[in-house]
């Protein structure tokens, strides 16, 4: 299973020196870096904040940079906060969870979907 996705971001990361940083990766979220994020005083005060904080535990390299925090996140450039936001929606995406049945009427084999929302 692949946890770790490379990117490269649509303009890129601008340090304090003008460099460019543009290449990093991302792995997968746990329920931890969530539930975290969550709890984090700048989200409680902030909800909106809760992306920014989520991505800076979630993003593991960006090429040139020694640390990845939320502060510096701020400073990315809004195209590539959102191509960070779908990529993370997309990587961290099961889809349709489904379990394997046979039909109690015709004995035919097929795929439920699983709704934990839903008793019964």
């Amino acid at each position: 299973m692949e946890t770790s996705f490379e990117f490269v971001l649509p303009r890129g990361y601008v340090d304090r020196d003008g460099n460019v940083h543009k290449k990093g990766k991302m792995r997968l979220a746990t329920a931890g870096d969530e539930l975290s994020a969550a709890r984090d005083p700048r989200v409680l005060t902030n909800p909106a904040y809760l992306s920014v904080v989520v991505l800076s535990k979630v993003i593991t390299e960006i090429e040139g940079v020694d640390t990845i925090t939320a502060s510096m996140l701020e400073n990315f450039f809004t195209a590539d906060m959102a191509f960070l936001q779908d990529m993370y929606t997309k990587v961290n995406d099961i889809g349709e969870l489904t379990i394997p049945a046979i039909c109690p009427h015709c004995g035919k084999q097929l795929d439920v979907p699983v709704n934990f929302t839903r008793e019964g």
